[in-house]
C-alpha cells in the first residue's frame, strides 16, 4: 500500500456541474482520492450519493466525507449532544450511501472552559456519538476527529489523539496546515514532521498511525488567534512546506489519505503532493 492524494471538493479548475463527474476527473488526473464535502450541512441526498458512489468505484477512487464544521463535541448541553449526534449520523449516512468508509469531524470550541475541562466532555460526547452511530448500523464508518486551526479551538495533536483512544474505530485525522498554523509557524519542516508522526505512533501504534487520515494545505495565521485561511501552495509567505512532510512518510512506508484542502487549487497542489511523495520512493 501507499499513501493516497486527492481534494476536498472540486477544485476552481472542476469542469462540471456534478460532483458525480468528480471521481472520473481526478483519477485522470492521476489522483486516488475525494473528500465529499458537507461542511454547511448534510444536504446529498440518497440518489446522487449512490451515483458519486459508483462513479468512485468505477474510477478507483476512494471516498471520505467532511461532517458539518458546526459540530462541537465540546459543548455539554443535552440539546446540543443531541444535535451533534444528528450531524454525524446524518453524515455516516450519506457517506454509506456514497460507499465512505471515514467521516471528518470537529473537535469543537473551548466555550471559556480549560483545555483539560473542553477534552473530557469533547471524549464524553465522542462515546455518546459512537454508540448512536453504531446503533444506526454505521459502525464500519471511521470517525476522524480533527486537528483545529485557531488557537481556541480544541484539537491539538495531543488531544485529537487522545480523543482516538476511546476506540480502535476512531482515525485521527491529521491537518498539518491547522497545526503549523495554532503553533504559529512552529510546526514546520523535517524535524517537526518527524515529532508528530512520531507522536501518532506512540499513542496509537504503528497500524493505526501508519494510515491516518489527513488534511494539508498552506495556511495564513495571525499571532493571536491562528488560523485565518487557506492559500494555494504558489503562495509562498506562509506554510507549511509539503516537501518535508510527503518525505517523512515515505521514508515511514506508510500509507496515509491526504486530502489536500489548498483554496481553489485543492486537485493541483495535491498532485503536487504525490509527486514530492513518489519522488522520495513512496
Amino acid at each position: 500500500m501507499s499513501a493516497t492524494f486527492g481534494p476536498a471538493g472540486n477544485a476552481d479548475s472542476f469542469p462540471y456541474q456534478s460532483s458525480a463527474e468528480a471521481p472520473r476527473w481526478l483519477a485522470g488526473l492521476g489522483l486516488d482520492c475525494y473528500e465529499y464535502q458537507c461542511g454547511k450541512g448534510v444536504n446529498v441526498g440518497e440518489e446522487t450519493a449512490g451515483k458519486i458512489g459508483a462513479a468512485a468505484k468505477e474510477a478507483g477512487i476512494v471516498l471520505s466525507l467532511h461532517a458539518p464544521y458546526f459540530i462541537n463535541l465540546a459543548n455539554p448541553a443535552p440539546d446540543s449532544l443531541k444535535k451533534t449526534v444528528g450531524y454525524i449520523t446524518a453524515a455516516c449516512r450519506a457517506a454509506d450511501w456514497m460507499g465512505a468508509r471515514r467521516v471528518v469531524i470537529h473537535s469543537g470550541a473551548l466555550m471559556k472552559r480549560t483545555r483539560r475541562e473542553a477534552l473530557d466532555i469533547a471524549k464524553k460526547s465522542l462515546k455518546e456519538v459512537a454508540a448512536a452511530c453504531d446503533g444506526a448500523g454505521f459502525g464500519h464508518i471511521a470517525l476522524c476527529p480533527e486537528t483545529m486551526g485557531k488557537i481556541n479551538q480544541l484539537g491539538d495533536l495531543d488531544e485529537v489523539l487522545e480523543l482516538c483512544t476511546l476506540d480502535e474505530r476512531l482515525v485521527p485525522c491529521v491537518d498539518f496546515g491547522h497545526l503549523y498554523a495554532r503553533s504559529l509557524g512552529e510546526m514546520e519542516g523535517r524535524e517537526a514532521c518527524a515529532r508528530m508522526l512520531d507522536r501518532i505512533r506512540e499513542v496509537l501504534g504503528e497500524a493505526r498511525a501508519s494510515v491516518f487520515h489527513s488534511h494539508f494545505s498552506k495556511i495564513q495565521f495571525t499571532p493571536n488567534g491562528g488560523e485565518k485561511m487557506h492559500l494555494t501552495f504558489a503562495q509562498a509567505d506562509f506554510g507549511p512546506d509539503p516537501a518535508p512532510l510527503m518525505a517523512e512518510v515515505a521514508l515511514r512506508g506508510w500509507s496515509p489519505t491526504f486530502i489536500c484542502e489548498s483554496a481553489g487549487t485543492q486537485a493541483e497542489d495535491a498532485l503536487t503532493m504525490k509527486r514530492l511523495y513518489q519522488g522520495n520512493g513512496g
